[in-house]
């Protein structure tokens, strides 16, 4: 039956299941055809500017609408097939459930077009879906009719039908909160028992010798792989649930064959996982909020440090509930955490130990985070300087001091082959002007002009030799990037001489300090993003910067996870500019017509 357009006089349709690459231009150009097209809107992301999948199209006359929802529904564009059917602005009939049934156990070969199809004729469809994840149709799907009769009239003639060989089921929808309470319902009512844990001895007639004492059984079952050898479990299915409740409580954690047998409810596999991951859910926001504000992260650690000398070092500070050094394969990581009793006595102990150097290593003391909450924590902090880098014209960088105390420097694009510092900028950059026995000399095509220059010189990089304390600028022209590699090791041989040194001088030039010994480590394996990086890694903690100087491993850790933020911002301002070009995108529209 074709849908009638007399119930929805607004003339307006939705078009769902949209490639992310459909804009506006593209629907003008499907429906404008059908009739004249008062506006078109794809919705999008309010942030990242990225199409959600589907829009609007507004005609000038309902009947067009209508035409357009009869022949052009489940048209393919960008290799997708589209869905169309009338926009509802009214949500309470989407949410009211009126005429919406629900499909099961079809073929994974139907499709959304198959079925309206197959429930076409029995009123007008409001919408239609099959529900789908990466790997293709789950197996169900929903039609939405326009009036109940219509509704009830599918499920009357649908259910129970072979469909390619299946049995589908058609019923009314329910509402998760619905479903949910039936399926409570279900479960306080279970006359299906699982065992397990249990030798391969037993089989269906030991089972039922076992059982039979608490009530009448209709089947009993021990699975068994292809030989006939038991799996260690089974079944035992009660005729009433009082027997089945009695059963698990008197038989769960009793000794059969000198092994303890597990006794419970049986269960899916879908809803044993659910209740599983609910419950390690609840475990980790039940430690979350035990241990927050006071449980701490100390890195750094000497190897000679154990778990009593990690308490003794802290419990100066309160009352320590546990210590622990954590340990791999019988080796010492170099991290492990605090627990104190209460939060002020963790803030002081991060106030005074934060940095603090023990057994000739200075520590890194922090509140512990989950890695997901670190990782959202930094990946904000690198998003929110990208919008404000955005908003400068013409920026002046230092590759090494960062701007603010956050994680993150502001990543501004750089093409490859420019200068990352140009000569000309000498007189003005505060660089290099305060780092200790670091010089920036420039070649000798440059050297009689010096400061007074004011182009800089074409496809020129700064080249850094390692010297015993720190790194020294040195631009050369005849390379264009650097090829001088120096291993962490050289540093890790005066870590004393570096804390002593780091310790007499003010935190500005700590930081530069820093950076000079950071830069031509991060140069080796990254040459054309060695300032950002850099920069990135100088807003952390001094006593962590320290310890990336002596461990290569940790180095490279936190270089390859400035490398992957680095990239998902650039892949994301990319996608949003190619969105936003596509937007504006001028259109051939005729005269008086708004688009």
């Amino acid at each position: 039956m074709d849908p009638s357009p007399t119930s929805f006089p607004t003339a307006s349709l939705y078009v769902g299941d949209l490639h992310p690459d459909v804009t506006e231009a593209v629907l003008y150009e499907k429906f404008s055809p059908i009739g004249p097209i008062l506006s078109i809107r794809v919705c999008r992301d309010a942030i990242s500017y990225r199409s959600l999948g589907y829009g609007y199209v507004n005609f000038h006359r309902s009947v067009d609408a209508g035409r357009a929802l009869n022949t052009m529904n489940f048209d393919i564009i960008n290799g997708k097939p589209i869905r169309i059917m009338w926009s509802q602005r009214d949500p309470s009939l989407r949410k009211s459930g009126v005429g919406n049934i629900f499909i099961n156990h079809l073929d994974k070969s139907v499709d959304n077009k198959a079925l309206y199809d197959m429930f076409s004729a029995f009123g007008n469809i409001l919408s239609c879906k099959m529900a789908c994840d990466e790997n293709g149709s789950k197996g169900h799907g929903f039609v939405h009719f326009e009036t109940r009769e219509a509704a009830e009239k599918a499920i009357e003639s649908m259910n129970g039908m072979l469909l390619h060989d299946r049995k589908i089921f058609v019923g009314q929808f329910k509402p998760p909160n619905e479903r949910e309470a039936e399926r409570r319902a279900r479960v306080e009512e279970f006359t299906n028992v699982y065992i397990k844990n249990f030798g391969e001895g037993v089989n269906d007639e030991c089972l039922m010798d076992l059982f039979g004492k608490f009530g009448p059984i209709l089947s009993v079952k021990v699975m068994t792989d292809d030989s006939g050898k038991s799996k260690g479990f089974g079944f035992v299915r009660f005729e009433c649930h009082a027997d089945a409740q009695k059963a698990v409580k008197e038989m769960d954690g009793k000794e059969l064959d000198g092994k303890k047998i597990y006794v419970s409810r049986a269960q899916k596999k879908k809803e044993r996982e659910t209740e599983l991951m609910q419950k390690l859910e609840e475990i980790k926001q039940t430690r979350i909020t035990k241990y927050h504000g006071i449980n701490l992260y100390v890195k750094n650690l000497a190897d000679g440090i154990d778990d009593e000398r990690l308490y003794k070092e802290f419990s100066p500070f309160g009352t320590i509930t546990s210590a622990k050094v954590m340990m791999e394969g019988g080796r010492k990581r170099g991290f492990g955490f605090v627990c104190f009793s209460s939060p002020e006595e963790a803030r002081k102990a991060v106030a005074k130990m934060n940095g603090k150097i023990v057994a000739s290593k200075p520590l890194y003391v922090s509140f512990a985070q989950y890695k997901e909450e670190r990782q959202a924590h930094l990946t904000s902090h690198y998003l929110q300087r990208m919008a404000t880098a955005t908003a400068v014209p013409h920026p002046v960088i230092n590759p090494y001091q960062p701007a603010s105390p956050s994680y993150f420097m502001s990543a501004f694009p750089q093409a490859q082959d420019c200068a990352v510092f140009c000569p000309s900028q000498v007189a003005q950059s505060q660089s290099f002007q305060n780092m200790p026995s670091a010089r920036l000399t420039m070649g000798p095509r440059h050297a009689a002009s010096g400061a007074a220059s004011t182009t800089p010189p074409a496809r020129t990089a700064l080249q850094y030799e390692y010297n015993e304390r720190v790194c020294n600028p040195q631009q050369l022209n005849a390379q264009p990037q650097v090829t001088t590699k120096q291993p962490a090791v050289r540093v890790q041989g005066e870590k004393s001489l570096i804390a002593s040194t780091l310790a007499s001088a003010s935190p500005e030039e700590q930081k530069k300090m820093l950076g000079e010994w950071l830069f031509p480590l991060i140069q080796a394996m990254h040459p054309t993003l060695a300032n950002k990086i850099t920069g990135m890694l100088l807003e952390m903690d001094n006593s962590e910067l320290l310890h990336m100087l002596e461990s290569p491993e940790s180095l490279r850790s936190k270089v390859d996870e400035a490398i992957a933020v680095l990239q998902a911002c650039q892949a994301q301002q990319e996608d949003q500019q190619e969105v936003q070009e596509a937007a504006r995108k001028p259109l051939t529209v005729p005269p008086g017509f708004q688009l």
